[in-house]
């Protein structure tokens, strides 16, 4: 009885090791301590990051003026089948998700009666589509109209947003 008795002891007594060992490496490996300073500081990086930061996010699009010329309407006709699951761009076509955008580019800013705009799109009725508006906001629809309904997350090629305004201008 005592031999067993000892057995069991010995079990637990090396379980509680075995338990505590894991415990201590595992806080070693899942909570390291933080470094006071960087083993190897990288001075070049940080100064780089902090100077490309600003250039890695541009405040807005790039101008699609110089583009225009070169666009090709069929190429923005083909980008623009994104937009019809949201779009329809016949003339006098039906509003689904969003409005008809037939004849968009000199228009007011929520042109097509009848469609359930958002307040921020109906604050800017009294604007005019043009070029650059709706270069900013296929860059960027939420920083170009905050609280627009569109959620888009933006085209990030100035030539293809060139295309698509193209199109769009040929529908007259």
């Amino acid at each position: 009885m005592n031999m067993e008795f000892n057995k069991l002891f010995a079990a637990l007594l090396v379980a509680g090791i075995v338990a505590m060992l894991a415990g201590f490496t595992s806080s070693q490996v899942y909570h390291p301590k933080a470094l006071k300073e960087n083993a190897f500081p990288i001075e070049v990086a940080e100064a780089a990051a902090g100077a490309g930061a600003a250039a890695a996010a541009p405040a807005g699009p790039e101008p699609i003026e110089d583009l225009m010329a070169a666009a090709d309407i069929a190429h923005g006709e083909k980008l623009a089948k994104v937009c019809a699951a949201c779009h329809t761009f016949d003339n006098g076509g039906p509003a689904r998700v969003g409005p008809n955008l037939h004849g968009i580019i000199g228009s007011k800013h929520a042109h097509m009666a009848g469609f359930a705009y958002s307040d921020a799109m109906k604050a800017k009725a009294g604007e005019t589509w043009t070029r650059e508006a709706i270069n900013e906001f296929l860059w960027n629809p939420k920083k170009a109209i905050a609280g627009t309904k569109m959620v888009y997350a933006g085209m990030k090629k100035p030539e293809d947003r060139a295309a698509i305004v193209k199109y769009l201008e040929s529908l007259k």
